[in-house]
C-alpha cells in the first residue's frame, strides 16, 4: 500500500528547506533529529512531521531574532513571550494550540535524550481551542453533487471517470483523502465491497463501501485508468494526469470544484465529505462506536463531534418550522 507522501517529501518541501537554512545550526540539527524520531519511533506521516517542522523553524526563527542559539537557552517566558507575539499578528487560536503541542512534544524529546536538563514548555499552557462544527452537505447536495459527475463521466474520458470513482468512494466510505490517494489497486475489493486502509499511526483498517463506489470504482479500473497508466503508476489506484499517483491538492481540486455546481451548498473539500458521510451515518440510525470503526478514530470522543451537527441541524429545522419556536 502507498503512504501518500513520504517523509523523505516532507523534509525536502522547498520552503521548509529555505527556512531551515536560515536557522541556526543547532536549531536545524535538532529540529532534523526530532523530525527523525517522528518518523522511525511515532510512524508519523508525512503531514504531521511537515507541521511540527515549520512549527519549530518559526519558533527557531525568533529564538535567533532574540539571541537565544540553541533550544537548550529557550525559558518557558520565551515560549510565552512568542506565543504572544504570534497571537498579536492575528494567529487563530487553533494555530497557537498546535504550536504549542508541537514545542511541548519536541523539548519533552530532547528532556528524554539528555539535550536539555530542564524541559522549558512543561509548564506551557494551550489555548483552548474553538469547538467549531464541520459544515456539511445534506444528504439530497451530496446525491445531486454525485449525480452531476456521473452526467460528467458519462463521456467516458478517464479523468471524469476517476473523478466519479474518488467522489463515491470519498462520500460512500468517509475515509480521509490521504488513505484515498494512499490507496493501492490490490486495497480494494469489488467483490466484497471493502478496501483496506492504512490510516493515522499506520494503523490498518478495513472499510466498506455502496453499491454506487463498486460500480465506478469498477468503471475506473477498466476503462479510465489504463488510459493513464504509465511507467510511474506502479500500483496506485487513482492516477493523476501525468499517470503517476493522484496529488491530494488535485483530489481538493476536484471535491472543490464538483460541490461548486450544487445549489445553495457549502464550499467543502474531501474532509467535508467524510463530515457528511459520517454525519448522514449517525442520522440514518449508525451507532456511534460503528461510525467510530468505520472513520479510524482512536477515541469516541473525536467521533461525537458529528451528533452535535446532527443536533445543530434538527434545531435549525425545529426553528424554522415550529410556531413555538
Amino acid at each position: 500500500m502507498g503512504d501518500g507522501g513520504t517523509v523523505a517529501e516532507a523534509v525536502a518541501d522547498p520552503e521548509l528547506v529555505t527556512r531551515e537554512a536560515s536557522c541556526s545550526a543547532a536549531w536545524a540539527g535538532e529540529i532534523a533529529e526530532f523530525c527523525r524520531h517522528l518518523e522511525l519511533a511515532r510512524n508519523a506521516s508525512a503531514h504531521t512531521v511537515r507541521a511540527y517542522r515549520g512549527d519549530l523553524l518559526a519558533l527557531a526563527a525568533y529564538a535567533d531574532a532574540v539571541g537565544l542559539s540553541a533550544p537548550a537557552s529557550i525559558t518557558v517566558r520565551d515560549l510565552r513571550a512568542w506565543l504572544g507575539e504570534q497571537s498579536a499578528r492575528g494567529a487563530a487560536r487553533g494555530t497557537l494550540a498546535r504550536r504549542t503541542a508541537s514545542i511541548r512534544a519536541f523539548y519533552a524529546w530532547a528532556r528524554r535524550t539528555g539535550r536539555v536538563v530542564d524541559d522549558p514548555a512543561v509548564r506551557l499552557a494551550a489555548p483552548r481551542r474553538q469547538r467549531t462544527l464541520p459544515g456539511v452537505l445534506k444528504a439530497d447536495q451530496a446525491g445531486a453533487m454525485l449525480g452531476i459527475a456521473q452526467v460528467a463521466a458519462d463521456d467516458d474520458d478517464p479523468v471524469r471517470l476517476r473523478n466519479l470513482a474518488i467522489l463515491e468512494l470519498l462520500y460512500g466510505s468517509a475515509i480521509r483523502v490521504g488513505e484515498l490517494v494512499a490507496l493501492d489497486v490490490d486495497d480494494l475489493d469489488l467483490d466484497q465491497r471493502l478496501m483496506r486502509v492504512l490510516g493515522k499511526g499506520g494503523k490498518e483498517r478495513t472499510v466498506p463501501y455502496g453499491i454506487p463506489a463498486r460500480d465506478a470504482v469498477r468503471d475506473w479500473l477498466r476503462r479510465g485508468r489504463p488510459r493513464l497508466s504509465g511507467s510511474a503508476s506502479g500500483p496506485a489506484a487513482f492516477l493523476g494526469r501525468r499517470g503517476a499517483r493522484v496529488d491530494p491538492r488535485e483530489v481538493r481540486r476536484v471535491v472543490h470544484a464538483m460541490v461548486a455546481h450544487v445549489p445553495d451548498a457549502p464550499d467543502l473539500g474531501p474532509h467535508g465529505l467524510r463530515h457528511s458521510a459520517a454525519t448522514h451515518l449517525l442520522e440514518g440510525g449508525a451507532d456511534l462506536r460503528s461510525v467510530q470503526e468505520l472513520l479510524g478514530h482512536a477515541s469516541l470522543g473525536t467521533t461525537q463531534i458529528y451528533t452535535h451537527v446532527s443536533a445543530e441541524r434538527l434545531r435549525s429545522s425545529y426553528e424554522q418550522a415550529h410556531p413555538r419556536a
